[in-house]
């Protein structure tokens, strides 16, 4: 899926929230996942219990038929195309210039491996800063050291 093809369940996830009136922080309340976890759902990056599938379509006056969307496995990712969306563009570019740069000061931090995108936790703060607000994003994922053979 390209950042401009948006799938009839997301669109229709989307379109419930908007029309009940409900923020990704909201869901949270009602789903006791993370805002950005749930945003990952409704995008189908991600896969929902039954019971977290039946409480979000439940929270959005949705019917049931949606929950094997919801359940199945996903295909992760954009695709292999440069993302258009200028906000999603952004994080690209950031891995275009400091990638490299973040590489190397984890490895002399922690030695040489990755780190997890499965054991792994994201979220968005909004910082107020009076010369304008700032976005604030916190990866936490764990350490996995390359193992030798």
């Amino acid at each position: 899926m390209s950042s401009v093809e948006i799938s009839p369940v997301t669109t229709k996830l989307l379109a419930a929230k908007k029309l009940k009136g409900l923020t990704f922080g909201d869901l949270e309340q009602i789903l006791g996942r993370d805002e950005v976890w749930i945003a990952s759902l409704f995008y189908q990056q991600s896969a929902a219990s039954e019971d977290e599938a039946s409480k979000l379509l439940h929270a959005l006056d949705l019917g049931e038929e949606l929950i094997p969307e919801l359940t199945t496995y996903p295909t992760k990712g954009l695709g292999p195309i440069v993302p258009t969306d200028p906000l999603i563009y952004r994080f690209y570019e950031i891995m275009q210039i400091y990638g490299m740069p973040m590489k190397e000061v984890i490895q002399e931090k922690f030695g040489d491996g990755i780190m997890s995108a499965i054991d792994f936790t994201l979220d968005i703060e909004k910082e107020a800063d009076p010369k304008g607000d700032r976005v604030k994003v916190i990866m936490n994922g764990k350490f996995l050291s390359y193992k030798k053979w």
